[in-house]
C-alpha cells in the first residue's frame, strides 16, 4: 500500500460525566459572543443560526451547571451578551491544552506510517 496518499485527521473536545462540554466550534461561540457582545450577531458570524447558537450555549451551560454567557434584554438602550469569569478561563485553558495538539498528531502519524 502507498501509505503516502493517507492523511491524518484529529478531533478534540472536552467531556463531563461522558458529555460534550467544549470543543472547537463552542470555543470559537463563545469568543464570537465575546467580540460581537450579542449571540445573535456571533451566530450570525459562524454561519449558524440564532436557534442553534443557543442550543449549543444552552447544553454547555446546563451540563456544567453554570452560565457561560451573562445576557441583557433589549430595549431601547439595546441588550447584550458577555462571557462570565468562568467562560473566559474556559476558552483561555481550552486554548492553552489545544496548542500543539495537531503538530503532535502529525509529526506522530509520519512517524509511526512514513519511517
Amino acid at each position: 500500500m502507498d501509505f503516502g496518499r493517507l492523511k491524518v485527521k484529529s478531533k478534540v473536545w472536552v467531556e463531563l460525566e461522558g458529555e460534550p462540554v467544549l470543543g472547537d466550534a463552542k470555543v470559537r461561540l463563545l469568543e464570537e459572543i465575546d467580540a460581537k457582545g450579542s449571540i445573535k450577531a456571533a451566530a450570525s458570524a459562524l454561519g449558524m443560526t440564532y436557534r442553534g447558537a443557543w442550543a449549543k450555549l444552552r447544553a454547555m451551560e446546563e451540563r456544567l451547571g453554570e452560565r457561560l454567557v451573562e445576557r441583557k434584554a433589549g430595549g431601547p438602550s439595546g441588550g447584550g451578551s458577555t462571557l462570565t469569569p468562568l467562560a473566559r478561563e474556559l476558552v483561555r485553558r481550552y486554548k492553552a491544552f489545544r496548542e500543539g495538539i495537531n503538530e503532535y498528531v502529525d509529526r506522530r502519524f509520519e512517524e509511526l506510517f512514513y519511517r
